[in-house]
């Protein structure tokens, strides 16, 4: 959905950014206009060129491959184009799940960057479902947290120290893709207050799939587990602080080892549809991968569901 100028309290209309939330208005810096405008513009483009160009392409070549045409097995190999995957399936890749389940997400630290699968395919190659971060210890929950344990004064919170320490070293953190830019100790405060006001509404309303700019994405590894990939992970923090009860997660993609175990040799339109039925039993995985790049402490405790 195009995003539009949104009015200030003083009247002035101000871009907002790419990944901006209109609550983040009033933490508009004129300073920040240009990178926003240009952040903005570039999302224009790469929108139009998938919608009128890509796109159709894709869909092309999926359609082709489900057809069974000459070449459809080189186009399998290739990974098949996600977006057009998604657009076939809709719904069909869209799984709800135990937010306190989904603690295992890809690491993609010193994983060779030629190695790393593109987001532009649906089958996935290689060992990233191996390497697992967890969430319960990720920057993202212990942000989330912090704020949560400090709301009553978030100036003891650690996230408004390092902020602060930023901000006393000349260095204000500033983001052209929120629009934010926190120059003082007030705009600091504001920042935070606004994040615990989603936590917060989440915690009245649920969870609102259409309130984040992103998707709560996750891959299949090659056992047929959730794995949570980038995207979305404020939201999925907050839930899993608030201990919800469910999410929605699309599957961007899947491992092709397992692509291969539940299409048994079956092609085209025929592999879809055992793939959308085998979805329906996948499960997020919350074992430590074989080739994880850390070990993360044990005998973590979820705070009490609200």
């Amino acid at each position: 959905m195009r995003q539009e100028p949104i009015s200030l309290v003083a009247g002035r209309r101000v871009p907002l950014a790419p990944a901006g939330d209109p609550a983040f208005v009033p933490l508009y810096d004129d300073r920040l206009r240009w990178r926003v405008m240009r952040a903005r513009w570039q999302v224009a483009v790469r929108d139009g060129l998938q919608a009128h160009l890509a796109g159709p392409v894709e869909r092309g070549l999926l359609a082709w491959w489900a057809r069974r045409w000459p070449g459809a097995g080189r186009l399998e190999r290739l990974g098949l184009p996600r977006r057009a995957v998604e657009a076939r399936l809709g719904e069909a890749l869209v799984l709800h799940v135990d937010p306190r389940q989904l603690i295992r997400s890809t690491d993609w630290r010193g994983y060779p960057h030629r190695e790393r699968p593109s987001s532009n395919h649906f089958i996935w190659d290689g060992d990233w479902d191996l390497r697992r971060g967890d969430l319960r210890f990720s920057s993202r929950y212990r942000f989330i947290s912090d704020l949560d344990e400090h709301r009553h004064d978030l100036r003891h919170s650690e996230r408004f120290g390092a902020l602060r320490d930023r901000l006393r070293d000349g260095r204000p953190w500033s983001s052209h893709q929120q629009g934010v830019m926190l120059d003082s100790d007030e705009r600091i405060l504001l920042y935070l207050k606004v994040y615990l006001s989603f936590l917060d509404d989440m915690a009245a309303r649920g969870f609102d799939a259409s309130r984040g700019k992103d998707e709560l994405g996750v891959a299949v590894s090659r056992e047929g587990r959730l794995i949570k990939i980038n995207r979305g992970l404020h939201r999925l923090a907050m839930a899993q602080r608030l201990g919800l009860p469910s999410v929605p997660v699309r599957v961007k993609a899947v491992h092709r080892d397992w692509w291969h175990d539940v299409t048994r040799g079956s092609e085209g339109g025929d592999a879809l549809d055992r793939l959308r039925h085998a979805l329906q039993a996948c499960r997020p995985e919350t074992a430590p991968g074989a080739r994880d790049p850390m070990a993360y402490p044990e005998g973590f405790t979820w705070p009490r569901p609200r």
